[in-house]
């Protein structure tokens, strides 16, 4: 080739050129802030079988520590129970479903009517500790009138 460069050189110098550096993107960058008042999504019918697994598991193995064997052994045993071993736990499950979603009713609600009632919150607040920090200071200018 001309100019002393073989094809692949060539190829990997125009390769070189024409990259553009590309900026990471992380996952979090995009992702909005988690309101600590919402109410947290119920857990399965499974995690409450896990709930009372876990107790007795502990009581009949004391010196397992293992988080792992806990979790195989219950997976074991819930995948060997029968549909009417597993209907309260179902049930109970669909209980704190209801009780979820009324609780999400109830924190949407409030967050549609929310925001207005604390920015008008916030803002008297803040009026009163800018007066207060203006009565402090004519308080503090008095006194030194005074000496």
């Amino acid at each position: 080739m001309k100019g002393g460069k073989s094809k692949s050189e060539a190829k990997s110098s125009r390769l070189a050129v024409s990259k553009k550096p590309t900026k990471a993107v992380g996952k979090k960058a995009g992702k909005a802030a988690k309101d600590p008042n919402k109410p947290k999504r119920p857990a399965s019918a499974f995690f409450v079988f896990m709930e009372e697994f876990r107790e007795s598991y502990k009581k009949e193995h004391p010196k397992n520590k293992s988080v792992a064997a806990v979790g195989k052994a219950g997976g074991e045993k819930w995948k060997s129970m029968s549909e009417a071993d597993k209907a309260p736990y179902v049930a109970k499950a669909e209980k704190r479903k209801a009780d979820y979603e009324k609780e999400l009713k109830s924190y949407n609600k409030r967050q549609a009517e929310g925001p207005k009632a604390d920015d008008e919150e916030e803002s008297e607040k803040s009026m009163s500790e800018v007066n207060d920090e203006d009565d402090d200071e004519e308080g503090s200018g008095d006194e030194d009138d005074d000496e």
